[in-house]
């Protein structure tokens, strides 16, 4: 059975789809865009401030459920510009400690809203 996560601290879905669900022991996030839920707009900068914001999304979902970062075990992270790797890097690195969330990492040819990056995860319960 599956049950829908969802919380006012990260930005609501831009379509027919919830913020996270959770099956069993896993929660799967949707991909989040570097969307400041009090504003409705993104993150102002680039790719750094971009990749914060996704990422402080993410955490805001899975602490609905009382989970942190840590319980992340796979993510990945969708990028306009693989030219952008490793300064998305450097902040995802802010977010996690080892042992480290597989994760793939790649380049697409447009994101949603013109955004910069958009991150999702699998967490554990």
């Amino acid at each position: 059975m599956k049950k829908v996560i969802s919380t006012t601290k990260a930005p609501s879905a831009i379509g027919p789809y919830s913020q996270a669900i959770q099956v069993g022991n896993l929660v799967y996030t949707s991909g989040q865009l570097p969307i400041d839920p009090a504003t409705g707009v993104f993150a102002e900068g680039g790719i750094k401030e971009q990749t914060r914001q996704s990422l402080l999304n993410v955490k805001a979902i899975l602490e609905e459920v009382g989970l942190t970062m840590e319980n992340v075990v796979k993510t990945t992270v969708f990028m306009a510009d693989m030219n952008d790797f490793a300064d998305m890097n450097s902040v995802y690195a802010e977010f996690f400690t080892a042992p480290y969330p597989a994760r793939s990492a790649v380049a697409v040819k447009t994101l949603p809203k013109g955004a910069l990056v958009e991150i999702e995860v699998v967490a554990g319960v």
